[in-house]
């Protein structure tokens, strides 16, 4: 039972919590070094790797930034969103266009012939597999048909295989039965789908529609697209055909020319600020991850405790590198730095933040300004992801060596509680067989003591006649 220790048989001495008490001795400077040394790699271990993954999320927006036209300040819009939507991009102008669309890309959709038994019409009735092969633009894909495969589970491969290839196979039923229908999210003229193979799925299928290119009018002039979404009409600008543009009629009926639809690159002092308070946003989450990490807390009892990487010079190094680049002056306009917009830094947090009344007196002269201090190959987003290149490399940055050295410091810590426990096991061994030998010597002094006793007893008294 837990707690209860029985003495030496012959010393009646507790012996058990004797050896027990020398080995925690001896345990215990060991085992408190491991604890700590356990503790602190722990916590940096994952405080580094929440900096790794802030400083991850950082870049990643920084990228996302520079392959848009976010500080362009030019916005996109549709006078008809219903017939399509309009994004820009890099290289994007001021400009007004006239859309009219005529007919929207489709892709192709086939049909094999119709099962009178259904869905459930066992398509291979032979011993050995066969062989259907969906073809498209040059490329095949292969459908292996077990023995006993029915049409449904004829679907189902497909879809399971080539489902993120934008291949998708249905089932359409009538009362004349099943047939396995085929289509593809790949428009335009030339993406037809066929079918081959020993399958017999191949014989006789018949076209439902066939894939064909997108036709619209852009400033009257015709124009055709193998896709839906035209990214090459206008530079810079990205337009989503959603439908077909309304055709009006006389009141005899007789249809009257297309609407068209107006799209506009127009620039908007809204949209810039939105991107540079994106770009605030993103700068500040980057900071706010590594002030966690290394901030001072005062306890109740005025005592003070240190983040996990408080101090930390890889973390001052990351900080120094990104506060010079975001102060250094760039871009071809007037204004060079984006503390001149009302970008201001808070002296005790390092966050940003935009002075409205800075900004909007700023940008009503100098908005192009802007473009210029982020984008470019010398531009601010480009300079961070440099500044910030020998920290972020998934194997070889700072912080990566720093995540293997203290992985590996806890691996070594590891190796070490198993060798102190099995020190710890041989030391409660060796004292106890010492401790056991000594109560047993003790127990047989004892049992020569009482019988040296039980003799003298009997010399001093003689027993009478």
């Amino acid at each position: 039972m837990a707690g209860i220790s029985v003495p030496g048989i012959g010393s009646n001495i507790k012996t058990a919590e004797i050896v027990q008490s020398l080995v925690a001795a001896e345990k215990a400077p060991k085992q408190t070094q491991i604890n700590n040394q356990t503790l602190k790699a722990t916590t940096s271990l994952s405080s580094i790797g929440k900096i790794q993954a802030a400083l991850e999320a950082f870049r990643g927006a920084l990228k996302t930034m520079g392959t848009t036209a976010s500080f362009s300040g030019l916005a996109g819009t549709s006078s008809d969103e219903k017939v399509a939507t309009v994004t820009t991009g890099n290289g994007a102008a001021a400009g007004n266009f006239s859309l009219v669309v005529e007919s929207l890309a489709t892709a192709s959709k086939i049909s094999t012939p119709v099962f009178a038994g259904g869905s459930k019409t066992v398509v291979n009735t032979g011993a050995a597999p066969t062989t259907l092969t969906i073809q498209q633009s040059g490329k095949n894909y292969g459908v292996s048909i077990p023995p006993d495969a029915t049409l449904q589970q004829v679907r189902d491969s497909i879809n399971s295989q080539y489902a993120n290839q934008g291949l998708s196979a249905n089932i359409l039923s009538d009362a004349n039965g099943s047939r396995l229908v085929l289509t593809s999210n790949v428009t335009g003229v030339g993406t037809d789908l066929t079918l081959s193979g020993d399958s017999g799925l191949e014989v006789g299928t018949s076209v439902i529609t066939p894939p064909a290119n997108a036709k619209y009018k852009l400033d009257g002039l015709p124009m055709e697209s193998t896709s839906n979404t035209i990214s090459d009409a206008v530079s810079g600008v990205s337009i989503k055909l959603l439908s077909t543009s309304p055709v009006p009629t006389k009141p005899d009926g007789t249809p009257l020319p297309a609407t068209p639809i107006t799209i506009s690159v127009t620039a908007s002092s809204s949209t810039l600020k939105s991107s540079v308070k994106g770009f605030v946003d993103t700068y500040n989450a980057l900071i706010k991850a590594v002030n966690a990490e290394t901030q001072v807390t005062t306890n109740p009892d005025g005592s003070m405790t240190s983040g996990a990487l408080t101090g930390d010079a890889s973390l001052r190094s990351l900080l120094s590198s990104v506060r010079n680049e975001l102060n250094a002056s760039s871009g071809s306009g007037p204004m060079k730095a984006l503390a001149q917009f009302g970008v201001q830094t808070d002296q005790k947090t390092g966050v940003l933040s935009i002075d409205d009344k800075k900004w909007d007196a700023a940008v009503l002269t100098n908005a192009a300004d802007i473009n210029s201090i982020f984008t470019g190959d010398t531009g601010l987003l480009a300079r961070l992801t440099k500044a910030t290149d020998s920290f972020a490399q998934t194997k070889t940055g700072v912080f990566a060596a720093r995540s293997t050295s203290l992985s590996d410091s806890l691996n070594d810590l590891k190796k070490q509680q198993d060798t102190l426990d099995a020190r710890m096991v041989s030391l409660t061994t060796s004292l106890s067989a010492k401790y056991n030998y000594m109560d047993s010597l003790v127990a047989k002094l004892r049992a020569q003591g009482d019988s040296i006793m039980t003799t003298l007893n009997a010399l001093n008294n003689p027993k009478s006649d």
